[in-house]
């Protein structure tokens, strides 16, 4: 079975139509741009040459009718001054000979030279023949030499000459009166022919029209319509294509982005059921590990304070032993003792560390705007044994003021710089910076010092609870501090970070918000 032939395109239909009113309005206009020149020439022919050469010849002729009064008048009188007639006619003669040729080139008509000429002769012949020999006769012996044949001749050539003039003055009109029928013709040719090209261009322009409207406006309306009927949800609503061959490859193309359109959006239902799903399981996943994380805190509260009783009889009685029975007993029981002493100290600190980190954000203190400078006096007054006693120097930028609590940005700044005076290097005296710069909409701090410095490696694992990277025996410790840190900035919208610090020592970063206003 043979595949239908694919529909004509639009613009193949189009520029047949187009060439097909063209040619029609161009034969249509150059028919009628003839007949405008032509009736142009035939009317400056009539109103021109035909006109002046009837004229001309009229006026000639009538100059020479005085003329021939005037010559006959001299005849009888003798007296010159009838003789002016005669002489004005001598000026003009019987008519143009070139209007007489353009008359003839003009109306097709070469007999008309031939009436011309015989005109002509007739006048020279008069002229000549009989009025020059007459007029010298008359000046040389009187009119009364003048006999009456000689005036009979005169009127036999001047009739032979009213003869010719009449002749071609008649075949002059004849050709004046056809070319006059002509221009009468060609003006209707030319009215009838301007109201063609007005009924051509009207007929042209309604073809047009309702061509345009089949091949274009219905096609596009039937594809909006489906359009349409597809943007306001019934996705299954088909798209067909109709018309020229454009607007077919449209519909089909239209036609597959809604088969493709109805594909994804049964992938994005799908998908929003297993997204909607997916975030009911993490909503109760959130809940579970919210409960968990506050019976955890409050567990590690409860069991950090309910410790810290037992622990503090222990750590007296076993420091009671020490003072009381030290050095009474064996040495390995003198050790003992100093053991329990140590690990009940350790517990204590251990326990109170954790008792701060439990805190951080549960007991919601009040936020409110820091003096970073205070802040870090108070820490450097709860330093400041040790910071004497390492023999440290501390300074700093001049520092903001920003939103937080209070006491846990002093606790941030006691964390800070007690780990740079606690890990000093050994041949060289701590000093401790804290810079700040502003960063958009927060304050960067640093936390800069001399001391032996951390392994790049080991930048975020410092920050995890219980991480140490030296023995407690070299440097004391639980191994919270800056895991406490990072738990006071990230609960005040801020990180911590420890970047790759140029030169001796450990430099500590973080952010804090800014105050508006």
């Amino acid at each position: 079975m043979r595949a239908p032939a694919a529909p004509a395109t639009l613009r193949r239909r189009l520029a047949v139509l187009f060439a097909s009113a063209g040619l029609v309005l161009g034969l249509v206009v150059l028919l009628t741009g003839m007949v405008f020149a032509r009736t142009l020439a035939l009317q400056d022919a009539v109103t021109q040459e035909f006109f002046d050469a009837v004229t001309q010849t009229d006026r000639a002729f009538v100059s020479m009718v005085d003329a021939e009064t005037g010559l006959r008048g001299y005849a009888l009188t003798g007296d010159p001054v009838t003789l002016e007639p005669y002489e004005r006619s001598l000026e003009g003669g019987v008519a143009f000979e070139e209007t007489a040729r353009a008359v003839a080139e003009l109306s097709g008509d070469d007999t008309i030279l031939e009436d011309y000429a015989a005109a002509a002769e007739a006048a020279r012949a008069w002229y000549s023949g009989h009025a020059e020999p007459l007029i010298a006769q008359i000046e040389a012996q009187g009119a009364g030499s003048v006999q009456p044949e000689q005036v009979e001749r005169g009127r036999l050539l001047f009739d032979d000459v009213r003869a010719s003039v009449g002749a071609y003055l008649d075949h002059l009109r004849d050709v004046r009166t056809d070319a006059v029928t002509d221009l009468q013709r060609m003006t209707s040719l030319s009215a009838l022919l301007l109201t063609t090209v007005v009924l051509t261009s009207v007929v042209v322009g309604i073809l047009i029209w309702a061509a345009l409207r089949r091949w274009v406006v219905a096609p596009l309306d039937a594809l909006a319509a489906d359009a349409r009927a597809v943007a306001e949800g019934d996705l299954e609503h088909g798209v067909a294509g109709r018309g020229p061959g454009e607007i077919v490859e449209l519909a089909d193309d239209v036609e597959q982005m809604r088969v493709a359109l109805v594909a994804q959006l049964g992938e994005l239902r799908a998908s929003r059921a297993e997204i909607a799903d997916a975030h009911d399981r993490l909503a109760e996943q959130a809940e579970e590990l919210r409960r968990s994380n506050r019976d955890l805190e409050q567990f590690a509260y409860v069991a950090s304070h309910d410790l810290q009783e037992p622990l503090r009889k222990v750590a007296s009685f076993t420091q009671l032993l020490q003072k009381r029975y030290g050095g009474q007993l064996d040495e390995r029981a003198d050790q003992y003792i100093e053991f329990a002493v140590d690990g009940a100290k350790r517990m204590q600190r251990l326990i109170q560390d954790l008792l701060g980190f439990s805190r951080v954000g549960r007991l919601g203190g009040e936020v409110v705007d820091v003096d970073l400078g205070k802040a870090l006096e108070r820490a450097l007054d709860q330093l400041e044994e040790r910071v004497e006693e390492a023999g440290a120097t501390v300074t700093h930028d001049p520092l903001p003021v920003v939103r937080g609590e209070e006491a846990l940005v002093v606790q941030l700044f006691q964390n800070l710089v007690g780990n740079a005076v606690k890990f000093r290097h050994p041949e060289r005296a701590p000093r401790v910076h804290i810079g700040v710069r502003r960063v958009e909409d927060s304050w960067e701090l640093e936390c800069r010092d001399n001391g032996i410095g951390i392994d790049p490696q080991y930048a975020e694992r410092v920050f995890v609870i219980f991480q140490r990277l030296h023995a407690k025996d070299v440097y004391e410790g639980t191994g919270i501090g800056l895991a406490l840190c990072k738990k006071i900035v990230e609960f005040h919208g801020g990180r911590i970070w420890i970047p790759e610090t140029e030169g001796e020592g450990t430099t500590i970063r973080w952010t804090l918000p800014a105050v508006e206003g």
